[in-house]
């Protein structure tokens, strides 16, 4: 029968590596050796007991029938094979139960036993939230790939990922553990197209529509293995006393081990209680008739538990409940119960001793099955307004760590440093590796963090707050485009918002972000989209900038899209506005932009003119780089025009205001371009005199900048 971890009800499994933070699949290599679990940290002299973490940790217990059928499962033919076909897809098995009765436990512990059999290794991710919420599809397959390096395109939808789950796992023999998943429409579009993987399934009831699917339905633990279990909590003494109390509290327990852990964490804090205490006190609390039968056993348990904490402690856990993809560190506990970091980690690792959390580092995870149990309870106990108060404490509290985390990035003495510098010791990072390890352990609950608080309607001016610290330390740690998938979600958060409160300025600074990132993935039409909507939201705000860049981005998706007379009238319609508000730079930047659409419409004259202009913007400037390169590509013009000879003397032009600025890299660029042209005017020898003072500028410097149509930037 059923086996189970004690210090992790329904999430973990002994033998095993520690399930992944919520939403953050893991990949465990067979071959690889697995990690010891750490000891809980030595709690103080507080009214709540603790202890070590027990020595029977990372065994398992029971659950040999179903196993057996599990693996005998896997030997069965299926459809396909007893028809002469072969096996198009994975096969999957489904282990099915309540939240609590070790489903999780029993998927991984087979996992483990047939890992060896899938040389890629053993990918785990839930595709439920603790606190029942859908996981998009979208997210997980986004998450399996980056298990794999696999870079995904931002803003992509779930059929295109779903695609490139599958496309990664037909060249791989993966074992797949979907854990909580909550129909069969979440598993589907992640089977991979490979009989040589294996994909595992948990859930509550069958998955209907997935065919050759057979349920392994857990019940309750039998009398011995839930014994057993309690054993290791109460050790051999109590139990061999009373072994008929021992089995009566089993049966209290329905044979849960989720239960049967929490009843033992009781006991384990009370050395002098027996065996029958804890199953008289089961039997004196009442049962909760509006529960289902099922759920019963973990509600009396967990009360159980609960009623037994002083008063601080029991709010503490209640509030969990609000924890971010119910995961909680030392700072988010202090948060929420406003206490001091240091007394919120030793009340976060007696609630680990009791059973009550599962601990994986510095971070603590609700057991998905407790999560309805704390909010109940926050519902009953808790006014509105101090919930909420709590909730405000912790964002604020994540706000400041992301500030920090981004800040210790900086230089030194810069006004970041120097802000960070007056933080309290516990909200700063030692140093640059520390706090980008921070974020990369911490990104699952920090993303579902800002997704909750934009979610929750009544906190926006905090949940901005948050969102742009996030999107600043991805950046500062991670750069824009490693994180463009987070950024591409959070800049949508931002819009949401936005939208909400009738923010305009934020709402086109949003989507102009999104938009962006849609024309870098090849969105084209989606990104020109975006654009207009930023167009419009920047003349409501009132906001020339936005309005102006919307305008330019406009243009540049047509050009994108080669509709190049579009192009030139939005690039002029831009232009317009800058030269309105004199902004000289951008003007003659655009005047650029408008000379690359003309030349690939083939209108020369256009072109050209609109080159001088570039020129003659930056000559006023004094900024001879940028003038450099414009005439270089005045020079290109000039040559498509069929006027060699004038293009010859716009690019030696091009290269001495290039010595004048002192650019040796882009005098390289420039000399090779200008050697290219007198390799196609017929003159080799000065063509060779100017590729090899190009070459030796290059050997000298490095890479020289490249000239290309259409950009007057490195």
């Amino acid at each position: 029968m059923a086996g189970s971890p004690a210090a992790d009800p329904a999430a973990t499994t002994p033998g095993v590596p520690p399930r992944p933070p919520a939403g953050r699949p893991s990949l465990t290599r067979p071959s690889a050796t697995r990690p010891p679990r750490s000891p809980a940290r030595r709690a103080d002299t507080r009214p709540v007991p603790s202890r070590a973490r027990p020595a029977h940790e990372g065994r398992f217990f029971g659950r040999e029938r179903e196993l057996k059928a599990l693996l005998g499962d896997m030997e069965r033919a299926g459809l396909n094979t007893i028809s002469g076909r072969k096996e198009p897809r994975a096969r999957v098995l489904l282990i099915a139960g309540r939240p609590g009765a070790g489903r999780t436990a029993l998927a991984v512990e087979l996992a483990g036993q047939l890992g060896d059999g899938y040389p890629d290794g053993i990918v785990r991710t839930r595709l439920t939230e603790p606190g029942g919420e859908r996981v998009p599809t979208e997210r997980t397959a986004r998450e399996i790939l980056g298990v794999f390096d696999i870079a995904t395109p931002p803003g992509a939808d779930e059929d295109e990922l779903s695609q490139m789950v599958r496309e990664a796992l037909a060249v791989r023999r993966v074992l797949l553990l979907l854990d909580d998943a909550a129909d069969a429409e979440q598993v589907d579009p992640l089977v991979p197209d490979n009989p040589d993987c294996l994909v595992v399934a948990v859930a509550q009831g069958p998955l209907t529509g997935i065919p050759d699917v057979r349920p392994c339905t857990l019940g309750g633990m039998d009398v011995k293995a839930a014994v057993e279990l309690l054993t290791q909590y109460t050790g051999a003494v109590r139990i061999t006393v009373d072994p008929q109390a021992a089995e009566s509290l089993a049966e209290e327990c329905g044979g849960q081990p989720a239960a049967l852990v929490l009843a033992g964490g009781w006991l384990a804090a009370r050395p002098t209680a027996s065996v029958a205490d804890a199953a008289r006190r089961l039997r004196a609390l009442p049962h909760d008739s509006e529960r289902p039968l099922g759920e019963r056993p973990l509600a009396r348990s967990f009360r159980l538990v609960y009623e037994s904490l002083p008063a601080p402690a029991a709010r503490t856990l209640r509030l969990l409940a609000l924890a971010p993809a119910g995961l909680a560190d030392a700072h988010t506990a202090s948060a929420l119960a406003g206490c001091t970091v240091s007394a919120a980690r030793k009340t976060l690792d007696d609630f680990t001793a009791l059973g009550l959390l599962r601990a994986a580092g510095d971070q603590y995870g609700v057991p998905g099955c407790l999560v309805p149990l704390l909010r109940d309870l926050v519902e009953e106990k808790d006014r509105p307004g101090e919930v909420q108060l709590a909730r405000a404490r912790m964002l604020e509290r994540t706000v400041r760590l992301l500030q920090s985390c981004r800040a210790v990035t900086e230089p030194d003495g810069s006004p970041a440093r120097r802000k960070l510098a007056g933080l309290p010791r516990a909200l700063r990072f030692p140093n640059a590796a520390a706090a980008a390890e921070w974020l990369r352990l911490r990104q699952p609950a920090l993303l579902a963090s800002a997704r909750l608080a934009v979610a929750d309607g009544e906190l926006d001016t905090l949940a901005r707050r948050l969102v742009a610290a996030l999107v600043r330390a991805l950046a500062a740690h991670r750069g824009t485009e490693a994180a463009a998938p987070e950024l591409y979600g959070l800049h949508q958060l931002v819009l949401d918002i936005a939208a909400r409160r009738g923010l305009h300025r934020e709402q086109a600074a949003a989507l102009l972000n999104i938009g962006d990132l849609d024309a870098q993935t090849g969105r084209t039409q989606d990104a020109l989209a975006r654009y207009r909507a930023a167009l419009d939201a920047g003349r409501a705000a009132n906001d020339f900038y936005a309005t102006g860049r919307a305008m330019e981005s406009v243009g540049g998706a047509y050009q994108d899209l080669e509709e190049w007379q579009r192009a030139a009238d939005w690039y002029g319609r831009a232009l317009a506005q800058r030269q309105s508000r004199g902004e000289r730079a951008d003007e003659a930047r655009l005047y650029g932009r408008l000379g690359t659409v003309h030349t690939y419409a083939g209108r020369y004259g256009e072109a050209l003119r609109n080159w001088r202009a570039a020129v003659a913007g930056y000559r006023r400037l004094r900024d001879l780089p940028n003038q450099a390169r414009a005439l270089s590509e005045a020079a290109r013009v000039q040559e498509y025009a069929g006027r060699p000879y004038e293009s010859l003397r716009t690019c030696q032009e091009a290269v001495e205001w290039a010595r004048l600025a002192d650019d040796v890299r882009l005098l390289a660029a420039l000399q090779l371009r200008l050697a290219d042209t007198l390799d196609r005017l017929g003159d080799p020898t000065a063509a060779r005199l100017h590729r090899s003072a190009a070459e030796r500028i290059l050997e000298k410097e490095g890479p020289a900048y490249e000239i290309r149509s259409g950009s007057t930037e490195e």
